[in-house]
């Protein structure tokens, strides 16, 4: 575990120095969705369509948005939420996504097949091999993918078993997602629906987290 968590420093370091200089000119989601890309993305998809993925779609250094939440920032997201539903107040769509986001991961780094994991100035590391993906239907009627890695390293601290959702069903990289962490088993990590820490890639300033979320 010690070269894992030297790595993970190193790769933190490398990313964020690789990070920063994309800050600079911006950000970019690559090509945009096609309409079945957007329709998936709303939980509308046929099985036959969800394909692997591998866990570089996820590469990056990710940002967890808790913190957003924590600090107020995060409320012009929930005022548009009940402009547009009125069946919650601001204030319960808050309460909603304040369970939903609640995590001590603040980042989270992936590159090469190894997931290093950030909480406070504590660092764990695993390499995580995939495990498949399973298709849920929701009680909205919606669908969604999870698509499941497995930590490769007894001794390792990180999560021994980690579910991705972030709306899509093919391989193509990821512009934000919903993470699932536990060590008990998948099964018991596909029961959970109230808790999905989410994150956003790094280098995104706290507005445009926010603009992000109000957008897209």
């Amino acid at each position: 575990m010690a070269h894992h968590a030297g790595k993970g420093i190193a790769l933190l370091s490398a990313l964020l120095i690789s990070h920063q200089a994309a800050a600079h000119g911006g950000h970019s989601h690559g090509k945009p969705l096609s309409a079945l890309e957007q329709q998936a993305a709303e939980g509308v998809f046929a099985d036959s369509a969800v394909k692997d993925r591998p866990l570089s779609d996820w590469d990056g250094l990710w940002q967890s948005v808790y913190p957003l939440l924590q600090s107020g920032e995060l409320d012009p997201v929930w005022q548009k939420k009940a402009q547009q539903d009125n069946r919650k107040t601001a204030a319960q769509y808050k309460a909603y996504y304040r369970k939903g986001y609640a995590t001590n991961v603040n980042t989270i780094g992936i590159e090469k097949g190894v997931m290093e994991f950030h909480v406070g100035d504590q660092v764990s590391a695993c390499h995580y091999r995939y495990a498949g993906h399973k298709i849920l239907t929701y009680s909205s009627g919606k669908k969604g993918v999870r698509y499941l890695f497995e930590c490769q390293e007894a001794d390792s601290k990180a999560p021994k078993y980690v579910q991705f959702s972030d709306h899509t069903i093919a391989p193509r990289k990821s512009a934000h997602f919903h993470i699932f962490m536990g060590n008990e088993s998948q099964a018991a990590l596909l029961a959970e629906m109230d808790n999905w820490p989410t994150y956003y890639p790094y280098q995104l300033s706290n507005p445009q987290v926010v603009e992000e979320m109000l957008h897209h």
